[in-house]
């Protein structure tokens, strides 16, 4: 099969040359297009690559008949939506360490420069003036530095700055970086550069604003290499003004580029760049590559890499894992074949080998299978989750030791307004897999094809009548697997048939009276 994939923002030759050797790609750049012309354009393609410029809504994406991944050169998501593109099932990548060292350093950059006034400096000179006495700086050595978000770069600039401060931060690995954990409070009152490093979230929207300001130390300098819109510039122009704030230095703003009349550009105190923090050649080679290599193997081979919606699973890990996700698929399938009314929660427990590995994706596994029974089949990986939510379908995961007999095994519980149901199966060698139970009856069956399910009281001669009835009916029988809760008691039977079962023959089964209750299953 061949792949299309569209690129609606400039990618480095190196990422081009990544897709054009594959020969299953058909890659067409249409870097022109407006944000009007974006969602024709969508339609016949199965991957989009994006920068920051390109913007994809949920009208974009409405027309995205073949659309499977979107592909983001960088690490920011903000210009997607990724809730509409995860409704639509589609996978949206990130390339989170391909400019980290890049943004880490743009940011230590902008803070020394703030420091010590080198742009103002600079224009002074270059216009004709010499003027000293303006442009005293500050030193930054025995001075207290405050990174608010310790991810990758936060962390990248922490280890830059041991050198320069005397850092402390709020977030994980302080003891290997040598800092100090504190609150966000803390930082504020103690901070006499602060510089952040989070993401652009609801929680994070406005995080820096007249209040959080107003708690600041007097005399505090504030960068932000981050995101724009984490801090209120309009709050932030105003405590310039007053003085709380001695200055900022940002390279990322809420509305870029900044409109005219940007309460921030007219203050000297301030030192803005446009949004340079990933801009150096090592960067976008890195970026162009990462975002090639990842889009390519996913449309290629199935493998999930940095996906911001969908868990990310190394081709090591998919190797290992692949018979654990079809089982959770087809156990999903399987309860939702086994309840008449719509689930409340569902239950995912893992066990053995798969539980030291990714099992969020086996619970995503299993609601693929359960929703895609219940609602329509092209329910995805991607977007099941939200589904469930949607629904309000409660979903609980755990791991543990040995969930039964077996070791390597994976148990789907279903709970509705009236009742409950669970069913397990196990994997056994490198790639079997089987269904060990269904409401407590044990058997080891394959969980495939039509399979005729009887409930039935365990007495002598039900297996024989089944098949007589069958075989008069000419429908043929391929496997039988039986399980009894005890002797004399009820029994499961799954009876396994080269064709589907029609209505009139499972009328005459539940006719038989040793049958309690008799369905067809299709997995």
């Amino acid at each position: 099969m061949t792949y299309r994939v569209l690129l609606t923002d400039p990618l480095g030759p190196e990422g081009l040359a990544q897709l054009r050797q594959r020969s299953e790609l058909e890659v067409v750049a249409r870097t022109e297009l407006g944000p009007g012309e974006l969602r024709a354009a969508m339609r016949g393609f199965h991957a989009l690559i994006v920068r920051s410029r390109t913007k994809v809504t949920a009208d974009t994406l409405a027309d995205a008949d073949a659309l499977r991944v979107i592909g983001r050169a960088g690490i920011g998501v903000d210009n997607i939506d990724v809730a509409a593109a995860t409704k639509r099932g589609v996978v949206v990548m990130n390339t989170p360490g391909g400019s980290n060292v890049t943004t880490a350093e743009h940011a230590i950059a902008m803070l020394l420069a703030l420091a010590r006034n080198i742009p103002q400096a600079d224009a002074a000179v270059k216009g004709g003036k010499w003027p000293r006495e303006r442009w005293i700086g500050t030193e930054v050595c025995n001075k207290t530095l405050g990174i608010v978000g310790l991810g990758n770069i936060g962390t990248i600039v922490a280890e830059r700055a041991l050198g320069l401060f005397d850092p402390f931060v709020t977030a994980e690995v302080a003891a290997r970086l040598r800092v100090e954990l504190v609150s966000l409070d803390e930082i504020y009152a103690r901070a006499d550069f602060i510089t952040i490093h989070t993401p652009l979230t609801p929680e994070t929207r406005g995080l820096i604003g007249a209040a959080t300001l107003a708690r600041m130390k007097r005399g505090v300098r504030v960068v932000n290499c981050a995101r724009g819109g984490i801090v209120d510039e309009e709050a932030l122009a105003a405590a310039i003004r007053s003085g709380q704030v001695a200055g900022a230095a940002l390279d990322v703003f809420a509305e870029e580029p900044p409109r005219p009349g940007h309460p921030l550009l007219g203050l000297d105190q301030v030192i803005a760049t446009p949004h340079l923090g990933a801009s150096t050649g090592e960067a976008q080679v890195n970026v162009a590559i990462a975002i090639a290599q990842q889009v390519a193997d996913f449309l290629c081979r199935g493998i999930i890499q940095n996906a911001v919606n969908a868990p990310s699973l190394s081709p090591e890990v998919v190797q290992v894992l692949r018979p654990y996700l079809l089982l959770a698929e087809k156990l999903g399938a399987l309860a939702g074949q086994l309840l008449p009314e719509p689930p409340l929660e569902v239950t995912v427990e893992v066990s053995g080998e798969a539980a030291e590995r990714e099992s969020r994706a086996l619970t995503t596994a299993a609601l693929r299978g359960l929703l895609a029974q219940l609602l329509d089949p092209s329910v995805n990986y991607v977007n099941a989750p939200a589904i469930a939510r949607e629904r309000g379908i409660k979903v609980v995961e755990s791991r543990a030791t040995q969930l039964s007999d077996y070791l390597n095994a994976v148990r789907v519980g279903l709970r509705t307004a009236s009742r409950t149901t669970a069913v397990e199966g196990a994997v056994f060698g490198a790639e079997t897999i089987r269904l060990t139970k269904i409401d407590g009856f044990r058997m080891e069956a394959v969980p495939e094809g039509h399979i005729l399910m009887l409930h039935n009281r365990d007495v002598p001669g039900v297996v024989g009548r089944v098949g007589t009835l069958l075989g008069e009916r000419g429908i043929n029988i391929a496997g039988i697997e039986l399980g009894r809760e005890r002797v004399g008691g009820m029994a499961l039977s799954l009876i396994h048939v080269d064709e589907p079962v029609p209505p009139e023959v499972l009328a005459e089964l539940r006719q038989l009276p040793q049958i309690v209750s008799a369905d067809v299953l299709q997995l």
